[in-house]
C-alpha cells in the first residue's frame, strides 16, 4: 500500500533530532469555574464564540506583557525583547495539517477581539483565502525532506531571529510572536507536552487540554469543581524559577478573576425578594 505523506508529517521529521536542548516542561492546574461563567458572559453579550482557548491566549499575553525576559527572541548570543506582545494560534485543516495564526498587540485587544480575529482568519486559511498561508505552502509540499532541514533553519534564523520578512514566501518576522499556543482539549486529552519547534524559536509553548470535573478540598471540604491542566513546554535559556513563578502567578490570577481581564465589572445576581423588600424601604 503506498502511503502519501502529508505535509505535516513531512515537516516534524525535517526539523526534529535526538533531543538535546535544556527545556523545562510544567504543567499549571487552574480553577475553570469563574472562568466558564465568564466565558459565558462574554457568549451572551456579545454573540462572538469565545472559548477557553481565546481565554488562554490573552492570560498568556498578560503574563508576557509583565515579563519582559520572555517576550523576546535570541540573536547573535544575546536577548532582544519584541517591540508587541504577539502570540501564534494553532489551527487544524481538513487536510491534517497545522496552520498558524499570529495575533499582534493581543495583551491590549479584549477576549472577545482575540476570538474574533481567529474566526475571520481561521475562515480564510481554510478557505484558501489566506495570501501568507498559500505562498508558504509549496516551499514545504515540493521539497523533499533531507533539505527541508536547512531550509528551514535558515528561514526561521531570519525571519525568528533576524526579523526579516520575505513576502515572497509569505513568511513574516517573528511569525510565531514569543508563545504558541495549541489545543487538544477536544480530544479528550487531559495532559500532553508539545515538542519546541526550532524553526519558530519561540520561548513558551502552552497546551490547553480539556476542562472536567475534579473533586477538591474547599474550608475543610470535598466539592466537585471544573479545573483545566495547562501544559508548558519553556525554553530555559530564557526563564528559570523566578520567570516560571510569575508566569503561573498572572496566569492563575487571570482565571481566578477574569472581570479583570477586560477592565468589566462582574454582573451582581438578582435581588431575592427580601432584599428588595430592604432596598425599598432603605
Amino acid at each position: 500500500m503506498k502511503y502519501k505523506m502529508s505535509t505535516r508529517r513531512k515537516l516534524a521529521i525535517a526539523s526534529w533530532s535526538t533531543p538535546k536542548e535544556g527545556n523545562i516542561y510544567g504543567k499549571l492546574v487552574v480553577d475553570m469555574g469563574p472562568a466558564l461563567r465568564y466565558i459565558e458572559h462574554l457568549r451572551e453579550t456579545s454573540g462572538e464564540k469565545v472559548t477557553v482557548t481565546h481565554l488562554v491566549g490573552k492570560a498568556a499575553a498578560m503574563a508576557l506583557a509583565n515579563a519582559p525576559d520572555l517576550n523576546g527572541r535570541i540573536f547573535m548570543g544575546a536577548y532582544r525583547p519584541h517591540e508587541s506582545v504577539d502570540l501564534a494560534f494553532l489551527v487544524a485543516l481538513e487536510s491534517h495539517d497545522l496552520a498558524k495564526i499570529k495575533v499582534c498587540g493581543i495583551d491590549k485587544k479584549t477576549t472577545v477581539e482575540v476570538a474574533k480575529e481567529l474566526r475571520e482568519r481561521a475562515a480564510m486559511v481554510r478557505g484558501g483565502k489566506d495570501d501568507q498561508f498559500n505562498k508558504s505552502k509549496p516551499l514545504l509540499k515540493y521539497l523533499p525532506t533531507f533539505l527541508i532541514r536547512p531550509v528551514l533553519w535558515s528561514v526561521g534564523y531570519l525571519t525568528g531571529a533576524m526579523g526579516v520578512s520575505i513576502e515572497a514566501l509569505g513568511l513574516e518576522k517573528f511569525p510565531f510572536g514569543a508563545c504558541v499556543v495549541t489545543s487538544v482539549g477536544m480530544l479528550g486529552v487531559d495532559e500532553g507536552y508539545a515538542p519546541p519547534t526550532p524553526f519558530a524559536r519561540v520561548p513558551v509553548y502552552i497546551v490547553v487540554t480539556k476542562v472536567q470535573d475534579v473533586p477538591v478540598v474547599e474550608n475543610g471540604q470535598v466539592v466537585v469543581r471544573p479545573q483545566m491542566n495547562l501544559m508548558f513546554t519553556v525554553d530555559h535559556r530564557f526563564m528559570d524559577g523566578y520567570q516560571g513563578a510569575m508566569l503561573a502567578k498572572i496566569i492563575r490570577g487571570v482565571f481566578a478573576e477574569p472581570w479583570k481581564l477586560d477592565g468589566m465589572q462582574k454582573p451582581q445576581p438578582p435581588l431575592t425578594s427580601s432584599e428588595m423588600l430592604v432596598t425599598a424601604h432603605a
